[in-house]
């Protein structure tokens, strides 16, 4: 059975941690709060927000992860069970978020997203995902809960290296091509589909396209435009009970490069590229798609994203393996050596 499951608070300003003792009390989360951070996050944001909550009158435990697994969701789970834990928060990105999604979602426990980037939009969505420790396999997807809340502090977001805004950008310009390869599967294999959900997840990618120059500015204001671009999207993934909307053939690009590539980049980077070279086949405007990536300064070739030739190319024959339940513009087949070179070639990805 699939429903919706929404935010039901969501906090996009300057200053938003500040608010943090306010929220968890609106929310009436309890008292026992778990803080789930890095060695990084935790200096930025995690133990002020630990202080916050003390202020306020919660019991906290600060939690500090270094990378996601399942051991590490094991560790994070056996302390919030001795603790008996009413809320867990995350502050920090991608790994700290999903580490703390997936471990309140077994416990049974609401989880507030505080992000410290703009990467990606796991900040909002019920997905996360776990790297395989055998990097030759692909990453495992799986079902959590949407946050109970996020806050998003857009001072602590802007002060962020800007590559991690740019490649959150190359996340959400993904749900171009992503919407239209599940409009191809409904087509094609009756696939699950909701318009609704569609017209949410483009409306997303067009915020990002349609709003280049203010981004470029590299500001707080540009920082707010992204974000809200990045929830949208998430909640396009609660609407469709799926990460359909937002996760298509680039997505499958981009974890096949995981697996191929030495030095992998960023998630929404690789996004970036694959959005390109799907587009090209689906016989749209690539250019316009490249052009709005280049102008925010996100990567448009493999040089730029820093991977060998050869092994986006790879990546490109084997993306049709990547959750293969997916139809996508790949087909079952994928494509052959030769036509992902001409692929990469065409749409200027290889130099």
């Amino acid at each position: 059975m699939k429903w919706m499951e929404l935010p039901r608070a969501v906090l996009i300003e300057r200053d938003a941690v500040q608010e943090i003792g306010t929220i968890c009390k609106h929310l009436e989360v309890g008292k026992q709060a778990d803080i789930i951070a890095d060695s990084i996050t935790r200096r930025i944001a995690g133990e002020t927000v630990c202080e916050l909550l003390n202020d306020a009158g919660y019991e906290v435990d600060l939690i500090e992860v270094e990378r996601i697994s399942y051991e590490t969701i094991e560790t994070v789970k056996a302390v919030s069970t001795e603790q008996r834990t009413d809320v867990m928060l995350a502050v920090g990105g991608g790994m700290v978020i999903d580490t703390a999604k997936i471990a309140s979602f077994e416990l049974r426990i609401p989880f507030i997203s505080i992000p410290t980037i703009a990467s990606h939009d796991g900040i909002a969505s019920p997905r996360a995902s776990i790297k395989n420790e055998d990097r030759t396999k692909p990453p495992v997807s799986v079902p959590t809960h949407a946050p109970l809340a996020i806050v998003a502090d857009t001072a602590i977001i802007s002060a962020a290296p800007y590559r991690f805004t740019a490649a959150g950008c190359g996340d959400i310009i993904a749900n171009y091509t992503a919407v239209k390869d599940w409009q191809l599967a409904h087509r094609l294999r009756n696939a699950d589909y909701s318009s609704y959900a569609a017209a949410l997840s483009g409306m997303t990618a067009n915020m990002i396209i349609e709003n280049v120059k203010e981004i470029k500015q590299r500001d707080e204001p540009s920082v707010r435009t992204v974000l809200k671009a990045l929830v949208s999207s998430g909640v396009a993934i609660s609407i469709a009970g799926s990460s359909a909307p937002a996760s298509g053939s680039e997505h499958k690009f981009s974890h096949a490069l995981d697996m191929v590539a030495e030095r992998p980049a960023l998630h929404g980077e690789q996004c970036g590229i694959g959005t390109i070279m799907m587009t090209h086949l689906y016989g749209e405007n690539w250019q316009h798609i490249r052009s709005v990536l280049k102008d925010i300064g996100a990567p448009t070739t493999a040089k730029e994203l820093g991977v060998h030739d050869d092994e986006l190319i790879q990546a490109l024959t084997l993306a049709h393996t990547i959750n293969p339940g997916r139809y996508t513009i790949l087909g079952d087949s994928g494509l052959t050596y030769e036509a992902a070179e001409r692929l990469a070639v065409v749409t200027q990805v290889l130099e």
